[in-house]
């Protein structure tokens, strides 16, 4: 009979017997997903997308930011802003508007339903937060967050030495045309080589 554990019961199965030393960018990144889903699963019985949870965060805090600005502060692409903004205008949250001073550029306004969203969701994602820390020592979720904010500062300052060095991140669609090519060289020399 195949298990029906949730998917987070393997991931601790995973770190406590499978591959207890791991590298820690994949603790990290298996903590982040349970941290997410669990406020997905509060978020969705609201109606609400983790997506749109995310620039409502934002928003949240500094209402009236162009579309570029959004996506950078979400570290996100701005077709996946724009897509998102367009949903989240349907659904009452956001308006999208131009302002006088410049008629290219459009900024995302939270609605009084946006506005009042936060009442309703920061308290669910206080609720995982407490959730996840259970148990933890406070001294021990201090110099948590003093590491992690250690690496995150060692990591942008690693990420401005790679780009002053000329290295960039490509493009989704880059990448895949790179891969492309790669595949159809190795294939030429496949046949290439199967020919001698």
């Amino acid at each position: 009979m195949k298990s029906t554990k949730p998917a987070t019961q393997a991931i601790v199965h995973h770190w406590r017997e499978a591959v207890p030393n791991d590298r820690l960018a994949h603790l990290i990144k298996d903590a982040t997903r349970g941290l997410s889903r669990a406020l997905q699963l509060r978020l969705a019985e609201h109606s609400v997308s983790f997506g749109h949870w995310t620039f409502l965060r934002i928003l949240w805090d500094s209402d009236g930011l162009t579309q570029r600005d959004l996506s950078e502060r979400a570290g996100l692409m701005e077709p996946t802003t724009y897509s998102a903004l367009l949903a989240m205008e349907r659904l009452g949250y956001v308006e999208r508007r131009r302002q006088p001073d410049s008629k290219k550029k459009v900024y995302a306004f939270l609605t009084p339903r946006g506005h009042a969203l936060r009442n309703v969701l920061v308290p669910l994602a206080e609720e995982v937060n407490e959730i996840a820390v259970a148990g933890v020592r406070p001294e021990a979720i201090s110099a948590a967050r003093e590491m992690l904010l250690t690496m995150i500062h060692n990591l942008a300052a690693d990420e401005m030495t790679q780009l002053a060095g000329q290295r960039r991140l490509p493009s989704t669609r880059e990448l895949s045309s790179r891969i492309e090519r790669a595949e159809s060289t190795r294939a030429r020399r496949s046949k290439v080589g199967a020919g001698k």
